[in-house]
């Protein structure tokens, strides 16, 4: 079913008895050409992908629970495409325009936003960084502009500009950067992947892969054997557990990231603002709710939920740049389980184990990069090679010391 205004106002007319179910709910084959484990954004725009740009239909996800119910529905909406390193500025900058025309490319409403991203710095040294990540930025044809204090007093008044601990001295601004639906484009994804013959299998969680000579041929699953020349894996905090069952251990922390949503306010925040002094960023949802998040927890885990200290820290951020929020009343609080790798870039790239590829390591920025992960991953699933813009992210870096290491942490995910 095609969505347009014209079939809204006719099931409008007819009581909404019309409407069909937005993907088909499959029962897995016996085999298949391509097996794609995840059924979040990742695994879902990989398969969508797979059949839409390299004619790949004989695909299945897998997906152990319901569709969405991973870190793709547990995450604070944020698109944006600024980075500094050249491995990742394309790569992200291609993300954003996927973005910009995913819901006509969908024929699904993603509730895509370009509502503008703002870094802002509190110190001259944060400014030369903005600079730097700015005209990189530029080079690689983003959108980049660097604001003074009164800049950005102009976009957003209510900041605490005269903190004398953090006072903001300006910021670096994406306007086309924003956010999206993240249940939305999952629905999305679904949909178009089903449409054009992809099976979505829910409910069907894989125990272990069939390996024959070195070759991974298949897959176990709760639902029975199914038998694949190729495998992705795209299952985000718990891709070290998956490849475990293939005998292989990754680069890879799992580590609980939460996140926050108030009452519902009068519009107030204008776009998405991100605390240069410490890690806490907010925007507002269109039910009015301010939707806000910070690091990560201090203790590996594959959980979903996370612990106090953590949300004290990240309401203490809150209030350092906007005192007023210290008003509104936190109505839920989530966690979503983050796969943090060794230099806090992502890993797109088969694995020692012939026909098995990964997908993973995304860290925080797994949500804005949903488009052009699934596009590099179709892409590297039906020919057998890493998509240029993903050349970099390859498992190997981490034994020749090629990281691409975007903060400057060293090897420590938690870092990241």
């Amino acid at each position: 079913m095609a969505y347009s205004a014209f079939r809204i106002a006719l099931e409008a007319i007819r009581g909404h008895a019309g409407w069909s179910p937005v993907w088909r709910d499959a029962t897995p084959r016996a085999e298949y050409d391509v097996i794609v484990i995840g059924g979040g954004g990742h695994g879902l725009a990989t398969a969508y992908y797979l059949a839409k740009a390299f004619g790949v239909a004989r695909v299945a996800v897998l997906e152990k629970g319901w569709l969405g119910g991973g870190n793709v529905g547990r995450n604070t909406t944020i698109i944006r495409s600024n980075y500094l390193l050249d491995a990742n500025e394309p790569f992200y900058e291609f993300s954003l325009k996927l973005w910009e025309g995913l819901s006509r490319e969908l024929n699904y409403n993603a509730m895509v936003s370009q509502r503008g991203v703002l870094n802002l710095y509190h110190s001259d040294a944060q400014r030369d960084a903005f600079v730097r990540r700015g005209n990189a930025m530029l080079l690689h044809g983003a959108d980049a502009e660097l604001l003074d204090t009164e800049g950005v007093r102009e976009l957003a008044p209510f900041l605490n500009f005269e903190n004398a601990r953090f006072p903001v001295k300006g910021g670096l601004l994406q306007r086309r950067g924003g956010t999206a639906r993240h249940d939305a484009v999952a629905w999305g994804y679904a949909r178009g992947a089903s449409r054009l013959g992809i099976d979505i299998v829910q409910n069907c969680e894989v125990t272990g892969f069939r390996l024959k000579e070195g070759r991974c041929v298949g897959v176990e699953t709760t639902r029975g054997p199914i038998a694949a020349r190729t495998v992705g894996c795209a299952v985000a905090g718990s891709s070290s557990r998956l490849m475990g069952l293939a005998g292989l251990r990754l680069p890879l922390e799992s580590h609980v990231l939460q996140a926050f949503v108030t009452e519902g306010l009068k519009p107030c925040v204008p776009g998405v603002i991100t605390f240069g002094a410490g890690h806490f960023y907010v925007s507002q949802s269109d039910k009015g709710g301010l939707v806000f998040g910070g690091d990560i927890d201090g203790y590996n885990s594959y959980a979903q939920r996370g612990n106090l200290p953590v949300v004290e820290d990240v309401c203490e951020g809150g209030m350092a740049l906007m005192p007023m929020i210290g008003r509104a009343k936190v109505l839920r609080m989530w966690g979503g389980n983050v796969d943090m790798s060794m230099d806090g870039s992502p890993i797109i790239d088969r694995t020692p184990v012939d026909g098995l590829f990964l997908n993973g390591g995304w860290c925080y920025g797994g949500f804005k990069a949903t488009p052009a992960s699934g596009w590099c991953f179709a892409h590297l699933l039906a020919t057998g090679e890493p998509h240029p813009l993903a050349a970099r992210y390859r498992l190997g870096r981490f034994l020749t010391g090629d990281l691409i290491d975007e903060k400057g942490m060293g090897a420590q995910p938690n870092l990241h």
